[in-house]
């Protein structure tokens, strides 16, 4: 029975992946909807796809990465997408059951893949997409903890919203150039109502500490100077979420490291 499980939710987790890309790719540009036009289309040459050329990664694959129709390639980001939010709706099941926290985890992965295409993509987190996601998890934190304890996730939420909006401040006086998206402080939001604040803080150090490496490189090849950070944050709040890390499990490392030395 739990093979069935892995499968279905791996296939689920890939046809919402596709979703996922029409979504942030819709939502990205200007009076952008995700209700017009009704069917997908190719990039290149506005080509409206039939339902064989949408059948998640195999598609891809079986067309060789290429629209049938004008034979040019098509981004190997579309099927990243689908292979990848497969398996981390099959992580998430691996990890939580059928549960209310399988439902946070489902939403954090999916807002983790419209994020990644539209932030790298387009520069920009709808707001939409956002607010979504909050709701889903207010409401869930509701049943999961009872109102005062969901009410102290919302104050946390906001407890990060401020302090990144604080951040972005300050960077933008140091550096004299927009140094955070408005997308990223909200996204902090977000994160505040999965950890308190405290773990907030990791996160944050968490997607600097992965940032860092990948846009010196990104710099160094393309010369890029504006480098999204949204995604680094959803993948920080997504690894912490997954590996259950709080300040007990904090406190016990730091004790592994400070005893030997002592």
């Amino acid at each position: 029975m739990n093979i069935t499980y892995y499968i279905f939710f791996f296939i689920f987790g890939a046809v919402m992946g596709s979703f996922y890309h029409v979504v942030a790719s819709r939502l990205s540009i200007p009076n952008g909807s995700i209700l017009e036009p009704k069917r997908s289309y190719c990039p290149n040459c506005n080509h409206s796809l039939k339902w064989y050329e949408l059948i998640p990664i195999v598609s891809y694959l079986l067309q060789l990465g290429k629209c049938r129709h004008c034979h040019k390639p098509i981004s190997i980001m579309y099927m990243f997408i689908e292979l990848t939010t497969g398996l981390l709706f099959l992580l998430s099941y691996h990890s939580f059951g059928i549960s209310l926290e399988l439902i946070i985890a489902l939403a954090l992965v999916s807002f983790l893949s419209i994020v990644i295409v539209s932030d790298l993509n387009y520069l920009i987190i709808p707001d939409e997409v956002t607010l979504t996601i909050s709701i889903i998890i207010m409401v869930v934190n509701l049943f999961l903890y009872g109102i005062g304890p969901s009410l102290l996730k919302l104050g946390s939420g906001i407890l990060l919203f401020v302090f990144m909006y604080l951040l972005m401040k300050l960077g933008n006086f140091l550096f004299k150039a927009e140094s955070l998206g408005g997308g990223d402080i909200k996204l902090m939001f977000v994160v505040g109502l999965v950890v308190n604040p405290l773990i907030g803080l990791v996160v944050i150090f968490l997607a600097s500490f992965i940032a860092l490496p990948i846009s010196l490189i990104l710099y160094y090849i393309n010369k890029e100077k504006v480098i999204p950070f949204g995604p680094f944050i959803i993948v920080s709040l997504v690894l912490v979420f997954f590996m259950k890390i709080d300040l007990n499990s904090i406190y016990n490392f730091l004790q592994t490291l400070v005893i030997p030395i002592f």
